[in-house]
Order: C-alpha cells, then sequence, then structure tokens
C-alpha cells in the first residue's frame, strides 16, 4: 500500500511497520486505523468500517468468531422483511408457474452476483461495499455503492412505515370494538405514521449506539415466520368467493355484521339484489388458481421479487464475522439461507395467493381485513408484525445516516446537531413518500427496479471485471459476469419504463373520470 494510498483512507503505519524490507511485506503487525469513523462514529462502526487490506489476503488478518449457522441466520434475518407481503400480489399477477419460474431465477441469481461479491472482496482486498466501489471505479464507484444501499434502506424504511399506516388503524379499530371504520384521527393512517415516527421512532433513532435494537432484525424473522403459519392456517377457513364487509359494498341498504362467520357472511351477500353488488359466484374461474398471467401490473413482479432478495451489502459484513472462512464456505452459507426464504417466499406466496387469489392486495396482510378484521389471530400476527417494523425503523436508519454523513460530510467528528439534523430530515423525506405514494406496490416496484437491480445485478458484476484481473475477457467467467451485467441494465431500465408506463396510465384515467 503507497503513502498516498494510507493517507487516502487515514490509515498511518506502526512505527516499526515503515522499518520492514520491502521483502518482509506484507508486515507481521497489522496496520492500525486512525479514522474518525472508527474513532468517533459508533453507528458507521457497524455499517461502515473503513478496512482496507494491503497485499496479504484479508481473510489472514482477523479471525471471525461467528459459527456456521449463526452466520445463515444473520443472513437469512438480512434477506427477510416487508418484501414477503408483496409476494402474493406478485403471484396474482404473474401466475404460479411463472412466478416460481421467476422466484427461482431472482434467488439463482442472486447467489450467483454474492459469488461475483466475494470473489472480487477477495481480489480487491476490502469488505465493504463501497470501498469496492472506490478502488473499482474511484470516486463514482463509491458514490453509486452507497447510493444504492441508500436507497435500499430508504425503500425499507418507507415499506415498513406503510405496513404501520395499512394495520395500526385495523388494530386499534379492534382493540376499540367498533364495527365500522370512523373518520376519527386515530384511525387514519396519515395521522398515525406521523404520530409513531415523532413518538416512538425519532427517539430510538436518535441514539448514539445500536445497541439492544440490533436484535430487531431477529424479532422480525420470527415475527414473519409465525406470519407464514398463521397464512398457512387461515388458508382452509377462508370460502371462495371472498364474503364482503360493509365497507366494500358502498351505500347499499345491506347491513353486514362484522363479527359473523365467513359462511354466513357469504350467504348474505349472495342474497343482494343487485347482482353487480355480490361476487360472480356463477364464474366458474373466479375460484381457480391461474398458471399464467399478464396484465398492466405483471411489470411488478420483478421489482417485488428482487427488493424481497436483496441482502448483498450485509454479506461482506457476515462473511468478515465468519469462523474459520473461506469464499466456499461462505457461499453454503448463502445457499443455505437462500434456500430456506425460498420456501418462505414460495409457501408464503401460494398460500396467499390460494386464499385470495384475484382478490390479492399489494400487502397481504391488509387483505384479511376484508373477511376477519377482529379475528384474534390476525391480531396477534398484526401486533407482532407493527412491533418489529417499528423497531426495525431505527435500526435501517442508521445505514442511511451514516452514509449520509460519510458523503456529504467526510473527516468531521461527530456532532450532535448534525446527527440529529440528518435524522429528522430523512425521517420527514420518509413520511411524505408514506403518506402521498398510493400503495406499497410502488415502493416495491421503484425501489425494486433501481436499487436492488444496482445492488444484485450492476454492481456486483461490473466490480468483478473491474477489480479481478487474473481472469482474462475471454474467459467463462468474464463473460458471465458480462452477461449478467448487461441483463442487470435490461431488468432496471425495462422495469423503470414498464412502472412510469404503467403510473403514467393510471393517472391519465383518473384525470378522465
Amino acid at each position: 500500500m503507497t503513502i498516498t494510498e494510507m493517507n487516502r483512507f487515514n490509515i498511518t503505519p506502526d512505527d516499526d511497520t515503515s522499518s520492514t524490507n520491502s521483502n518482509d511485506y506484507p508486515p507481521t503487525k497489522k496496520i492500525p486505523i486512525n479514522s474518525q469513523y472508527v474513532d468517533n462514529d459508533p453507528e458507521s462502526q457497524n455499517f461502515l468500517p473503513n478496512v482496507y487490506y494491503g497485499k496479504k489476503k484479508f481473510e489472514e488478518y482477523s479471525t471471525g468468531t461467528t459459527s456456521f449457522g449463526i452466520s445463515a441466520f444473520n443472513l437469512s434475518n438480512a434477506i427477510m422483511g416487508s418484501g414477503i407481503l408483496g409476494l402474493a400480489y406478485a403471484m396474482a399477477n404473474t401466475g404460479i408457474v411463472l412466478f416460481v419460474i421467476l422466484l427461482s431465477a431472482v434467488s439463482v441469481f442472486s447467489l450467483y452476483s454474492i459469488h461475483l461479491l466475494l470473489k472480487t472482496s477477495k481480489e480487491g482486498g476490502s469488505l465493504v461495499y463501497e470501498q469496492l466501489g472506490l478502488k473499482a471505479f474511484g470516486l463514482p464507484g463509491k458514490l453509486a455503492a452507497s447510493l444504492s444501499i441508500t436507497m435500499q434502506n430508504f425503500g425499507a424504511t418507507s415499506s415498513y412505515l406503510y405496513i404501520v399506516k395499512y394495520e395500526l388503524p385495523i388494530v386499534i379499530q379492534a382493540f376499540l370494538g367498533l364495527e365500522e371504520k370512523t373518520g376519527h384521527w386515530y384511525l387514519n393512517g396519515d395521522y398515525l405514521v406521523l404520530m409513531v415516527s415523532i413518538i416512538i421512532i425519532l427517539p430510538f433513532s436518535l441514539l448514539k449506539n445500536l445497541g439492544y435494537l440490533g436484535y430487531t432484525s431477529g424479532l422480525s424473522l420470527l415475527c414473519m415466520l409465525f406470519f407464514l403459519i398463521v397464512v398457512i392456517h387461515k388458508y382452509s377457513q377462508i370460502p371462495c368467493p371472498l364474503p364482503l364487509l360493509d365497507q366494500e359494498l358502498g351505500n347499499t341498504t345491506l347491513n353486514l355484521t362484522i363479527m359473523m362467520t365467513a359462511t354466513s357472511a357469504y350467504e348474505a351477500v349472495a342474497n343482494v339484489s343487485e347482482p353487480s353488488l355480490a361476487h360472480n359466484t356463477t364464474d366458474e374461474n373466479i375460484c381457480k388458481p391461474q398458471y399464467f398471467v399478464f396484465n398492466s401490473q405483471t411489470v411488478y413482479a420483478v421489482p417485488i421479487l428482487t427488493f424481497a432478495f436483496v441482502c448483498h451489502p450485509a454479506v461482506l459484513p457476515i462473511y468478515e464475522e465468519l469462523k474459520d472462512r473461506s469464499h466456499k464456505k461462505m457461499q453454503r452459507v448463502s445457499n443455505v439461507s437462500f434456500f430456506f426464504m425460498f420456501v418462505m417466499y414460495l409457501l408464503a406466496a401460494l398460500f396467499g395467493y390460494m386464499t385470495f387469489l384475484g382478490e390479492v392486495e399489494p400487502e397481504l396482510l391488509h387483505t384479511y381485513s376484508k373477511v376477519h378484521r377482529f379475528d384474534t389471530l390476525l391480531l396477534v400476527v398484526r401486533l407482532a408484525v407493527l412491533v418489529a417494523v417499528i423497531f426495525t425503523v431505527p435500526v435501517v436508519l442508521f445505514p442511511i445516516r451514516a452514509s449520509v454523513q460519510q458523503l456529504l460530510f467526510p473527516g468531521k467528528k461527530f456532532s450532535w446537531i448534525r446527527h440529529t439534523i440528518i435524522t429528522v430530515i430523512t425521517l420527514i423525506a420518509i413520511n411524505i413518500l408514506v403518506i402521498y405514494v398510493p400503495t406499497i406496490r410502488d415502493i416495491f416496484g421503484f425501489i425494486g427496479s433501481s436499487a436492488a437491480a444496482m445492488l444484485i445485478f450492476i454492481l456486483p458484476s461490473a466490480f468483478y471485471l473491474r477489480l479481478v484481473k487474473k481472469e482474462s475477457m475471454k474467459s467463462i467467467q468474464k463473460i458471465g459476469a458480462l452477461l449478467f451485467l448487461i441483463s442487470g441494465i435490461f431488468v432496471m431500465f425495462g422495469s423503470m419504463t414498464l412502472i412510469v408506463l404503467d403510473w403514467t396510465h393510471n393517472a391519465s384515467t383518473s384525470d378522465g373520470h
């Protein structure tokens, strides 16, 4: 490592290290890190460690202590998120067979990109995503990696608050025993999101260290597993066609009691005098699952899937902590984690879709309010998911703030004023997005087709092509990475174009009415 490189990364050698003969390089002592992010910014220690290695293999510098099983659990935590709630909607708009094909393809591509990332980190001598970007393409590469990670975390945070916006009013309505949703402010999702952000999320987000909040990722995984079990359990209890509640019948004279059973609800709806208000029970296809579907909403399927599988910023930190780490061992960790997430995703999508078929909403849990608004088991699931996502938001805000700090204020010491301002501005921006964007589908679609595509497809392959020098551009590995890069660009721009066209069409349609 040259003196110029050391100065760039704020690294200074030990006194005896500088006197070592060049033939003895790498030195026997570790190079200490004198970065302000290590000494003065605790949050950056967790997400943006300024680790840079010389010619010596980075595996030899420190020994990880995390076992194979815990590493697989940690990576599963990184994969799992709110994306699981949108998979049934994706299946409803692709069909079962096409969805399985797309799910398999995205999971395999994600594993391949992890392979490229691990190999690149070894050749590039860094275990930090942003530093790989810096080594590969200079400042533009670092900015691309940092902005992609920030956008992905921003989208994840927005999706968590969207769940609060959807589910908290239903929970409050159930606790108050209200059969109908009134116009009171405490049942308005927009107001509730603002209150939760100010009263709960902001104070925890202002903490200087993560502390026990880091454990909420494990809580989130357990909550989503509980959610999956309930989805499978409820499949046999909800009839087809779906019963309708009062809210969905508009201004009709039919008044259904919320607490009536699903069977009696269906019978009551079937007796409505206006056929247009009831489900068309003569249509034999209404309760038949579709295997291939192509419609205007199909374009959201791939972005939703890519959003659900993004874990790449967490791969290198987990790799760093892996005991007796090696490329092959970390790849096995990835394979195990992705296999379990693939099974969970497939089951959640399949049973969610088979339960509601064409009635599935972009957020699956909210769809159950069509039938079982006051169901005790679903109420417990909602509470568990709400607690998990509310306390996960501060955790996700930490890397966003650390990235902004590193991009806009590099070299600056920790400041409570700057720390608070960045946090407040970030929360305000997220709340505005959650309040004004129509559905969670749009967040899944936009972030999945932009930041997620960058992190899964484009950046790992671009870094690999740039940093792995020992392989010829005509080698199978480099050709594969090049094709992967091209396919990622196609997926990103193709999905973005189709989504924007759908937004434009919806806007023109609403204006026409």
